[in-house]
């Protein structure tokens, strides 16, 4: 290691102002913070910067990691950015230690001079597939330092303990227990199908004693499984993210009949977050283009406190695929699709390759403006990418989700929130993540633009800090590298462990 240096910066640490009316509407279904307590001397850090009075100096050989020097920081914690510049970032532990500007003492063995680039929270992706581990890599170089995987196997639970040990470089990981749903028009061959209440809760159960604390249900669960489901996720407090189920669907829904279960049901379910707009248009507006409708619902959504991830980039890709009559599957960056993967969903590119562009545009154009609805109203919005399926590439789709809330109407702020502060607000994290103050967790992409004038900035990291350490450009380079390198017989692997765990036969592929 090398030799500390002595920098001099600020001796005042900022005391962080979050958005409180935001913390108060998700409180009643978040956990707490089960964040490290602070050490002694972080703690006198916070209660000197809580008194107003100045941050002692730090005492001689008291060693700080990691010191970004000249940043250009961004606050997104409230309703407009709050900029600092320049900015010294004290990196300790994994958390931030302090901020300050050149004018007290701070030592770090390693100093990073930012030149005035910009920093902001790591990324969060909060609708992900990962398949095998080598696209953890892809999604770190992309400036992404937490996913949600929303369909669980064995091996993302050991996948997580390792990342959360620090055995393992990666982004911090979150994941679901496997998808449950009964059968219907949406079963897929990983999904763990049940039908009655009995197997629903033992189902439930399972996941939960497999050590998954976050259930995800899907569109086609019948209504006796989907409340036992739902009653047996609370009993063991697992968090419920995923699909509105609808139950059986007969002849004529939704067009001239309605869904078994009514979206307006599962509203007030206590859902951590509900994916997918084209969902909300599908099974909340039963497909038509009602302006009214869609506002009143979106006002529901926001009043009992409903998170949603829009993943616009699932949907518009379809339309990418049939404008290009598939061309779009080979273009840059689909080299971090899993070739396994990429396999099995060969047909479903093909018939998307050869689809009518003409009316997916029009969808597209119902869901963007859904999009822009739910904002308008008040619901909070969290960013997701659906990556690993279809042509949506790790790490690469959160940029394009981004890029595809702006062009939805939000501004650049509102599409940054919703991939940082938002989602850990919605996680309830927000006193460690998704903010840039002491005692926060040192999850942080640089960018050399500015992303609040140009969201294709977000795309384009030139550098990140995962749990305090330093990953500069050679280093993402590297790891995008490394994301490329797939090892299928280990992905088989790991999908033939998760079916057989779950008690899924095992397909032939």
């Amino acid at each position: 290691m090398a030799a500390a240096v002595v920098v001099h910066v600020s001796s005042m640490v900022r005391r962080r102002t979050s958005i409180r009316t935001l913390k108060t509407r998700f409180r009643s279904r978040v956990t707490p913070n089960r964040g490290r307590a602070p050490g002694l001397a972080l703690a006198m850090l916070l209660l000197s910067a809580c008194a107003g009075s100045p941050v002692a100096e730090q005492e001689p050989g008291d060693t700080g990691a990691l010191l970004l020097t000249n940043a250009r920081l961004i606050d997104l914690s409230g309703e407009a950015p709050r900029i600092e510049e320049p900015a010294f970032l004290l990196v300790r532990g994994g958390e931030i230690a302090a901020i300050g500007d050149a004018t007290s003492n701070f030592t770090a063995d390693e100093i990073i001079d930012l030149e005035g680039r910009t920093v902001t929270p790591g990324l969060v992706d909060m609708h992900v597939h990962v398949w095998d581990e080598a696209e953890l890599n892809a999604y770190l170089s992309y400036g992404v330092t937490t996913v949600r995987n929303l369909s669980g196997m064995p091996f993302h639970l050991k996948l997580q303990d390792e990342i959360a040990r620090g055995e393992r470089l990666g982004p911090r990981l979150l994941t679901s227990g496997p998808i449950l749903n009964s059968a219907g028009a949406n079963q897929q061959p990983n999904h763990q199908l049940v039908e009655t209440a009995d197997e629903a809760r033992a189902a439930v159960a399972w996941q939960a004693d497999a050590g998954f604390t976050r259930l995800k249900v899907y569109s086609n669960l019948s209504r006796d499984a989907y409340e036992a489901a739902l009653d047996e996720a609370r009993l063991l407090g697992m968090a419920v993210t995923g699909h509105s189920p609808e139950g059986v669907r007969g002849p004529g829904v939704p067009e001239s009949e309605p869904f078994d279960i009514a979206f307006g049901e599962i509203i007030d379910d206590g859902f951590e977050t509900l994916e997918h707009v084209e969902t909300m248009v599908w099974h909340g507006l039963r497909g038509r283009k009602d302006e009214a409708a869609a506002r009143t619902l979106a006002r529901r959504l926001a009043e009992a406190g409903v998170a949603v991830t829009p993943t616009r980039v699932a949907h518009h890709n379809l339309l990418r695929m049939a404008e290009t009559g598939g061309a779009a599957a080979d273009r840059d960056g689909m080299n971090l699709l899993n070739p396994f993967v990429q396999a099995l969903e060969a047909d479903v590119k093909t018939y998307w390759a050869a689809a009518d562009a003409r009316p997916i545009a029009e969808e597209d154009a119902l869901q963007a403006r859904m999009t822009k609805i739910l904002a308008e109203e008040g619901v909070m919005l969290v960013a997701g990418s659906d990556a690993g399926i279809f042509i949506n590439a790790p790490g690469q789709s959160l940029g394009d989700e981004l890029r595809l809330l702006v062009v939805a109407g939000l501004t650049p702020y509102q599409a940054l929130q919703a991939a940082t502060w938002n989602a850990a607000v919605v996680l309830g994290e927000s006193d460690d993540n998704g903010c840039i103050e002491a005692g926060c967790a040192a999850d942080l992409a640089v960018y050399s633009c500015d992303p609040l004038a140009d969201i294709d900035c977000a795309a384009s990291v030139s550098g990140v800090v995962r749990a305090g350490e330093w990953l500069g450009p050679e280093r993402l380079q590297g790891l995008r590298r490394a994301a490329a390198q797939h090892d299928v017989e280990r992905t088989q692997a790991n999908l033939f462990e998760g079916l057989e765990a779950q008690g899924t036969p095992i397909p032939n592929f």
